[in-house]
């Protein structure tokens, strides 16, 4: 490499570095916009055909569909589960609910629970405080929360438009900047295509997958909340979304010790009607969907999932839930590649088998006389 690359490669590369740092604020929106594209890709195509292949109106029509079904409708959801997370709170902090009944019903019910508490030192009264100190806490959270979202309106505000109108552009000309990105870029057509296309790939399976399933049971957990007469139910809605993310026993964590306050309270009938409709709609659902949607081919192990979920919740916030398993899944890839194309062993073709300890080979005489070891 002569003087006059190595200094035009070290400019690019200062260049880019430089470039990259005056978008590091806009990282999330940037990211959204190009996930909505993949997920609505298709709905742009067949814009595209009813329009007449004319690019600016199929992308509008396509920006408006994505505005009526997710970002109103999440706007709405986020708004209800804030009020009724805070009018939650207050009435747990005034007694009006009280979480301990369920320990105090199980202790005067179960003789064997009661001696097992004994021997934790666990009592309603250490509950019930530990419960009031949380619930000063939740309160703090939410008013903290509160008082963010109010401090920071316009700086959402700007990332929100700035969101929808880099999405625009990216629905009207993303497959010319992806021919572009690909033809600049010095890792190897082909691998570029590889890694564009497990992005695409993951991230569908991601938001179906998680977060789709997610809204299914949140929604039935919330229903069969608001049948019951449980209060909050938008908001207990909301965390079952949440708690979907956790594999086995995801939503049960809500409806399960709500069923128990239900018995402890006196309401049997309600309680039995709220499990069954848990374990046999709410807990099937994962099942069901999850291979309908996703599809077993594109799926990773559920235990990476949940840790670059976890992962990217903790460093990315809310957009984590599909940062972290696309970076997993590049992740992934890019070491297939590798061992593909420097080791030759394809890694990805199918699973590790199962360690088997060998087995001792009895050697007869004929063995013996052909040399066999």
């Amino acid at each position: 490499m002569n003087l006059q690359n190595a200094s035009f490669i070290g400019l690019l590369a200062l260049v880019t570095f430089a470039f990259f740092g005056l978008l590091a604020d806009f990282v999330q929106p940037i990211f959204w916009a190009a996930t909505l594209t993949v997920l609505f890709h298709p709905a742009y195509t067949r814009f595209l055909g009813i329009v007449k292949g004319r690019k600016s109106p199929a992308a509008l029509l396509t920006l408006m569909l994505i505005c009526i079904t997710v970002i109103i409708p999440a706007w709405f959801i986020a708004s209800a589960v804030v009020t009724e997370a805070a009018d939650l709170y207050g009435r747990v902090e005034s007694g009006e609910i009280n979480p301990a009944v369920v320990l105090e019903w199980l202790r005067s019910s179960l003789p064997a629970v009661n001696e097992l508490l004994d021997r934790a030192g666990i009592t309603p009264e250490e509950v019930k405080a530990n419960l009031s100190s949380a619930v000063v806490t939740g309160s703090r959270f939410i008013g903290s929360l509160a008082i963010t979202a109010g401090q920071n309106a316009v700086r959402f505000s700007i990332m929100f438009f700035l969101m929808l109108y880099v999405l625009y552009f990216f629905l009207r000309d993303g497959d010319f900047l992806l021919q572009q990105i690909i033809h600049a870029l010095p890792l190897g057509d082909e691998r570029e295509r590889a890694l564009f296309a497990k992005f695409a790939e993951v991230s569908r399976a991601t938001v179906k997958g998680t977060l789709v399933i997610g809204i299914i049971q949140g929604t039935l957990g919330g229903f069969i909340f608001w049948i019951m007469g449980i209060e909050s139910a938008v908001f207990w809605g909301a965390v079952m979304v949440i708690m979907s993310l956790l594999p086995v026993v995801g939503a049960s964590l809500v409806w399960g010790p709500a069923a128990l306050f239900m018995i402890a309270g006196g309401a049997y009938i309600k309680a039995i009607i709220l499990a069954v409709f848990g374990v046999l709609v709410i807990g099937l659902v994962d099942n069901v969907l999850r291979p309908l949607l996703v599809g077993r081919d594109t799926r990773m192990p559920d235990y990476l999932v949940l840790l670059s979920t976890l992962g990217g919740l903790t460093v990315f916030g809310a957009s984590g839930f599909v940062i972290g398993p696309v970076i997993a899944a590049l992740f992934l890839t890019l070491w297939v590649m590798f061992a593909k194309e420097f080791n030759e062993v394809d890694i990805g073709a199918q699973p590790i088998p199962d360690f088997e300890p060998e087995q001792t080979q009895v050697l007869t005489k004929e063995d013996e006389g052909s040399g066999f070891v």
